[in-house]
Parts: C-alpha cells; sequence; structure tokens
C-alpha cells in the first residue's frame, strides 16, 4: 500500500505519532471524566453479548473504561505500543486500530458470556501487541523484527496472564481476539518492498 508519509523524515513520523497517541490517550481520560461526572453513564455503551441492540456500541466499546484505575492501567501500553505501531505510517496505522476495534468488537459481542460488560482500550492494546510482534518478520525489516522481539521481552508476560481464563472481571475473549486481529492486520497491511530500478544499457 502507498504510504502518504513516504518523503517524511523519522522525527515527522515520530511527531505525528507522538501527537496521535497523546490526543488519542486525552480522549480516553476525557471520556472517563465525563463518565464519573454523569454516574457512570457511558459505561452502557460496553458490548453486551448477543443483543442486536448492542451492536451500535462495538466501536465505542473500545473508547469506555469502568473508572480511573481500568483506564490508568491501560493508558502507558496504549500510548507506547500505539507510538510504535504509529512511527511506520499514521494512515496504515489508522486502518490496523480500526480492523482490530470491529473484529475484537464482533468477536467479544459473538462469544462473551451472557450478561456481561465489555469494554476498554485492552483489546487494542494486545491487537497492536500482536501486530507489531509478526509485522517485522511478515516483511522481513530487521528494525521491525528487533521491535516484536522488544516488545515481547517487555510485555509479553503481561499478555499471556491477559490470556488466562480465570481472572474474574477480565475479558480474556476480547484479548484474545484482539491480538489475532493484530496479527492478522500485520499481513492484511503488510507494506510490499519497494520495485528495484532497472537500469538500460548506455
Amino acid at each position: 500500500m502507498s504510504d502518504p508519509q513516504a518523503g517524511w523524515s523519522q522525527s515527522d513520523r515520530a511527531l505525528a505519532a507522538g501527537k496521535l497517541m497523546l490526543a488519542w490517550v486525552a480522549l480516553l481520560w476525557l471520556l472517563e471524566v465525563v463518565d464519573v461526572a454523569t454516574g457512570h453513564a457511558l459505561d452502557g455503551f460496553g458490548v453486551t453479548p448477543r443483543d442486536p441492540s448492542e451492536l451500535v456500541d462495538v466501536v465505542p466499546s473500545s473508547f469506555i473504561h469502568f473508572g480511573f484505575a481500568h483506564l490508568a492501567a491501560n493508558t502507558v501500553p496504549l500510548l507506547v505500543l500505539g507510538f510504535l505501531a504509529a512511527l511506520a505510517g499514521v494512515r496504515r496505522f489508522l486502518l490496523v486500530c480500526a480492523l482490530i476495534i470491529v473484529v475484537d468488537g464482533l468477536g467479544v459481542w459473538l462469544i462473551a458470556p451472557a450478561h456481561t460488560n465489555t469494554a476498554g482500550a485492552s483489546g487494542v492494546i494486545f491487537g497492536l501487541f500482536g501486530f507489531l510482534l509478526v509485522t517485522g518478520f511478515v516483511e522481513r525489516r530487521p528494525l521491525g523484527i528487533l521491535a516484536g522481539v522488544l516488545v515481547a521481552a517487555v510485555w509479553g508476560g503481561s499478555i499471556l496472564a491477559g490470556l488466562a481464563p480465570t481472572q474474574a472481571g477480565v475479558s480474556w475473549q476480547g484479548h484474545l481476539l484482539g491480538l489475532l486481529a493484530g496479527v492478522a492486520a500485520a499481513f492484511l497491511f503488510r507494506r510490499r518492498p519497494e520495485p528495484s530500478r532497472v537500469l538500460g544499457a548506455p
């Protein structure tokens, strides 16, 4: 896929990625402030499984949290993983996140336990982890492989723990679906190598 940021320097890309992720996280904190101020009225935007009326909450659920502690736990990994993923191009990053959010939300709607309410950015976080973990190998880019190894070293233990079905109050289904969606996104939105130039004989 073509990259509108192809002519940008690394500092330009880093600045764009940083601004995007700071704005994203600021939005999440603003929404939680509104949620608390309205007596947790926004919690209803979480996904309740297999209720057709809840399909409209598939996307909003990724931006809603159940309290500041829940949001704080997601803030740093979302910032860091999002920043790393967005360095390769904001347009592709947004497509990757859109795929993760929709697949994760629909999957939770389909397979989460009945009478539960699932929300939060953790599905996106697991998706970005999966994307960063494999995209370097898919594209055969040494820096991407190194980033994946570092991400695995720092967050691999937490990711494995988040997939365990024994934690009360944790949607392991949302985590697993997000992870799988991120891996799929690495293949669907992989960057093709630039075609080599063929020089004719003089």
